[in-house]
């Protein structure tokens, strides 16, 4: 599988464009202007079949909208709280930007389980602390998990936000992500991917 990251928005939020075949899936899109979002189409080389969102924070889905005005794809996001979601007009004003709220309900991922869209298959993780709809992708054949914005490299998402908990995110890596195969690769919502091994024995605010 080929992964792209591109680094975009004012928070420097990773999107990632993965790639099986001729089939391609877009993760937290968080496109902010018209220049971000044609570098992404470019990269298109196949059929994009869904949006999959690890959680609905304002810089992971604020490409959302301007996505779904090219392509007609599903999108997918955790039901355990769509506060975030519903409220995506409100957060993104917090921040000082203007932006419309969704008049849809994305389709659901599962908490646990395997899932699939297309070529595309996934352990869905609940991984809440940082966001309570939060979910790390973890692509088990292919040794690397999209950690969305509950693992970074020596560091952590941060707990301040709305149902934010440090303690329930602390319980969410080390059950869910540090049990993960060590040479699993991370890649996460910001910054450098790293590896399970590494932040085992590195990340400073949980250890294994």
């Amino acid at each position: 599988m080929d992964i792209q990251k591109f680094e975009v928005g004012p928070f420097a939020e990773n999107t990632y464009l993965l790639t099986s075949q001729d089939e391609h899936l877009l993760i937290d899109p968080g496109f902010s202007s018209e220049p971000e979002f044609q570098h992404f189409k470019q990269a298109l080389k196949g059929e994009l079949k869904a949006i999959v969102l690890t959680h609905a924070h304002v810089d992971h889905v604020m490409g959302v909208s301007r996505t779904l005005r090219d392509f007609d794809v599903p999108v997918y996001l955790s039901d355990a709280d769509r506060f975030l979601w519903n409220n995506f007009g409100s957060q993104a004003q917090m921040f000082g930007l203007n932006q419309a709220g969704f008049n849809f309900e994305p389709e659901a991922l599962p908490k646990a389980g395997t899932f699939q869209i297309g070529n595309f298959e996934f352990n869905c993780l609940y991984t809440p602390g940082h966001s309570p709809d939060h979910i790390s992708l973890y692509f088990e054949e292919d040794q690397f998990v999209i950690a969305g914005d509950a693992l970074f490299k020596e560091s952590i998402g941060r707990t301040d936000l709305y149902k934010g908990d440090f303690s329930v995110l602390e319980k969410s890596i080390k059950e869910k992500l540090y049990t993960l195969p060590d040479e699993t690769v991370v890649y996460p919502g910001h910054g450098p991917s790293t590896t399970i091994a590494h932040e085992k024995t590195s990340n400073a605010f949980v250890k294994a």
